[in-house]
C-alpha cells in the first residue's frame, strides 16, 4: 500500500503509442506466451517501487521489453482497470481493492504451470491474501507492510514536549493536533486507508461498514481539518527527510526511506516510525494480470521472475519494504530484516487488521466524507 511507493509521475509510456513504434502494433502474445512481434510487457506500478536493476535484469534475461507507467493511489489504478482496455499486462493493486476488482471481473486467473517460483511464497501471508482472493487464484504478493506515523521527534517535542508519540492522538486529537500543526502534519490521500486509522483511534472495527461509525469518523476528521498541511501518498517522504514536516501518516517503507535519506544528508534530522498502540492495518500489494492483458505470456514471465529470491530481496533491500518470499529471507540485509519498522515482530502482527474491501455503498460514502474533509466544506 507502496518506495517509495509514491512520487507519482503518472506517465503512460508507449502503451498506445506502440502502433507508432516500427510501423505497426505488435501482435498480442498467445496463452503460451508466443508473440508474432517483439515481446513486450506493459507494467503499471506504484511510483518508486522497484530496485534499479529489477527491470533491466528482466529484459536481459527474457528479451521482453518493459514499458512502465506509475500511479500513487489505488483509486487511480481502479478507475483505469474498471474502464476496460487499459493496455496493461501486470498491475499492482492493494489487496482490499483487489478483492472487489476480482468480483468485477477485472483479472484473469493465473496459470500456476507458468509460475514455478510460487513454491517460494510464505503460505501464512498468502493465506491473508486468500481472504480477498480465494485459493490465491489471481494474484501473488509483491510487498507488504503497515500504516502508521512517521515523525521527527525533535521537531515535535519542540512544540509539544509531552506529545503522545505512540498514539493516533498525535494526529486525530484536536488538542494535540493544534499544537503539533506548527511543524507540519501530512495525511495520506487515501480515503479508505485513512478511515481505518480514524476507526482505530475511535476504538472501532477498522473494517466497519456502519453508517453511524462513519458519521463519528467524519466528525473527528472535521475537528482536525484546520491543522492539516498536506494530503499526499508520496511527497511526504522528501518533506519528512528535509524537515519540512514533522508528522505524516504514511506507509512504513516510505517512512524508512525518509529516515535513510535524512541520515544520508547528515543535517541532524532523525525520522522515526510507529504503529500506534490503538492498532493499524496490515496491507499487501499484489501482482496481477488484467483480464484483457495484451501480453499474458510476458505477464506470467514477469510475475515468476519477481518470485525469484534474489530479485525480490534486491527490492526489499533497496526500497525498505518486507516481501512475502520465504526463500528470499536469507538474502535480505539484516538492517532490513531485523528492523521492526519494516518486518513487524510477531506480537505486533497480532494487533494488525487486514483491510477488507468496502461495499460499493460504503466506498461512495467514504469518498464523500473524504472530499468534504479535504475541502473543509
Amino acid at each position: 500500500m507502496c518506495s517509495v511507493r509514491r512520487t507519482a509521475i503518472l506517465a503512460l509510456v508507449c502503451l498506445w503509442a506502440l502502433s507508432g513504434c516500427g510501423g505497426g502494433k505488435p501482435a498480442a502474445d498467445s496463452a503460451s506466451g508466443a508473440s508474432a512481434g517483439p515481446k513486450v510487457l506493459n507494467l503499471y506500478i506504484w511510483s518508486d517501487y522497484l530496485a534499479p536493476n529489477t527491470l533491466p535484469d528482466f529484459e536481459k534475461q527474457t528479451g521482453i521489453k518493459v514499458h512502465v507507467a506509475y500511479f500513487d493511489t489505488n483509486e487511480t489504478l481502479e478507475t483505469k482497470l474498471l474502464a476496460g482496455s487499459s493496455g496493461f499486462d501486470v498491475v499492482v493493486p492493494t489487496a482490499s481493492y483487489f478483492e472487489r476488482q476480482i468480483k468485477a471481473g477485472a483479472y484473469q486467473a493465473l496459470d500456476r504451470n507458468k509460475l514455478p517460483n510460487f513454491k517460494n511464497m510464505d503460505p501464512q501471508l498468502m493465506a491473508k491474501v486468500a481472504l480477498h482472493d480465494p485459493d490465491n487464484a489471481h494474484g501473488i504478493i509483491y510487498m507488504w507492510g503497515t500504516n502508521g506515523i512517521g515523525y521527527n521527534e525533535k521537531m515535535v517535542k519542540a512544540v509539544m514536549p509531552d506529545a503522545p508519540l505512540d498514539s493516533w492522538r498525535l494526529v486525530f486529537d484536536p488538542a494535540v493536533a493544534a499544537k503539533v500543526a506548527k511543524c507540519g502534519i501530512s495525511l495520506l490521500d487515501s480515503p479508505a486507508e485513512m478511515m481505518r486509522a480514524v476507526y482505530s483511534y475511535l476504538g472501532k472495527n477498522p473494517n466497519s461498514q456502519s453508517a453511524d461509525d462513519l458519521a463519528q469518523a467524519e466528525a473527528a476528521l472535521l475537528k482536525i481539518r484546520p491543522y492539516i498541511r498536506n494530503f499526499s501518498s508520496s511527497e511526504y517522504i522528501e518533506a519528512l527527510a528535509n524537515g519540512d514536516l514533522c508528522i505524516s501518516v504514511g506507509y512504513n517503507g516510505d517512512v524508512m526511506q525518509a529516515r535513510d535519506r535524512a541520515r544520508e544528508a547528515n543535517k541532524g534530522i532523525d525520522i522515526k516510525y510507529v504503529v500506534p498502540k490503538e492498532g493499524s492495518i496490515l496491507w499487501l500489494d499484489v501482482l496481477a494480470i488484467p483480464k484483457d492483458a495484451p501480453n499474458p505470456g510476458s505477464a506470467h514471465a514477469f510475475i515468476n521472475y519477481m518470485m525469484t529470491p534474489q530479485v525480490i530481496a534486491d527490492v526489499s533491500n533497496f526500497k525498505r519494504y518486507a516481501n512475502a518470499n520465504l526463500a528470499s529471507q536469507p538474502l535480505v540485509l539484516p538492517a532490513v530484516k531485523d528492523d521492526p519498522g519494516i518486518y513487524p515482530p510477531p506480537e505486533q502482527r497480532q494487533s494488525l487488521a487486514v483491510q477488507l474491501a468496502d461495499s460499493p455503498e460504503q466506498t461512495r460514502a467514504i469518498t464523500r466524507v473524504w472530499q468534504k474533509f479535504k475541502t473543509g466544506q
